[in-house]
């Protein structure tokens, strides 16, 4: 089978991060673009890759192995003279992870990754792309969009809408985190988002659970209760696990009540996949 005929596969193209846990002097491989590859993979699609830029110090080296032991397609991965991109975080008593810092990017937004045919030519493969706001590729997305049958975007807290606007013809689906926005902040940006032609539109807001408008219908999930150690790569998790029940053809509410179960399991340990590397 073909990756083109294997409707379930996901390609992640953007950021990737290690998050810094200060308090443990360890590190994690993380950013949105890689959990989601990595995390589809782990919910079950078949096939998952990334494209992506990772600096040549042991942060980086340590993601690109990470990559590698979780199966996922690196063959379009750069490496370039630099820091990889690195976030220093702090867990409060709640296990709610607290961001203290980061290098912006590092390597990565410095040189912004640009699309070569080689890797058009694996989002066509693939079909179904994930990028985000963190990953510098506004400039982008319209050949992403060309050669992808679907383009998934995280905009985390970003709801400016004139930025949204501007990347709202490219993409398919629209994730947004939600965490300070009542009930009616949330149904106005669902309703401005889905206006400019998103065809799916989903907010998370921690606790509160996820809600979501799918051609035009209408969509809460609740959380599912867990011990939790740390809510790192949660949202990442379940917007994974939201797109590949999609791609296996599940229904919006199984792949909305699968999701909550992949991100409740998240919360169980420490890191968005796992992957510790201690600080000497």
């Amino acid at each position: 089978m073909t990756l083109s005929e294997n409707k379930a596969s996901l390609l992640g193209i953007g950021d990737n991060v290690v998050d810094f846990y200060k308090d443990r002097n360890e590190f994690f491989p993380g950013g949105n673009a890689l959990n989601v590859a990595v995390l589809a993979k782990r919910f079950g699609l078949q096939k998952a890759g990334y494209i992506g830029l990772v600096g040549n110090d042991v942060e980086g080296e340590h993601v690109a192995k990470s990559l590698a032991a979780e199966n996922i397609w690196i063959e379009r991965l750069r490496k370039a003279c630099g820091e990889n991109g690195k976030a220093v975080v702090h867990l409060d008593d709640k296990g709610d992870r607290v961001f203290l810092g980061s290098n912006k990017g590092g390597i990565q937004r410095r040189l912004a990754l640009r699309m070569e045919e080689k890797d058009l030519a694996a989002v066509e493969e693939y079909g179904c792309v994930h990028t985000s706001v963190f990953s510098y590729l506004e400039n982008e997305l319209p050949k992403i969009r060309e050669r992808a049958s679907t383009v998934s975007f995280d905009f985390s807290s970003f709801h400016d809408v004139e930025y949204v606007k501007s990347v709202a013809p490219y993409i398919t689906m629209a994730f947004f985190s939600g965490s300070e926005l009542d009930d009616k902040g949330i149904d106005d940006l669902i309703d401005t988002v889905s206006g400019l032609g998103v065809s799916t539109v989903g907010v998370t807001r921690g606790s509160d659970g996820a809600f979501w408008n799918v051609d035009g219908k209408r969509y809460r999930q609740g959380i599912k209760p867990v011990e939790v150690t740390d809510t790192l790569g949660a949202g990442d998790s379940f917007i994974a696990a939201y797109i590949s029940g999609i791609l296996m053809g599940h229904s919006v509410e199984q792949s909305l009540d699968d999701a909550a179960s992949f991100a409740a399991d998240t919360c169980t340990r420490f890191g968005a996949f796992g992957y510790p590397y201690k600080v000497s």
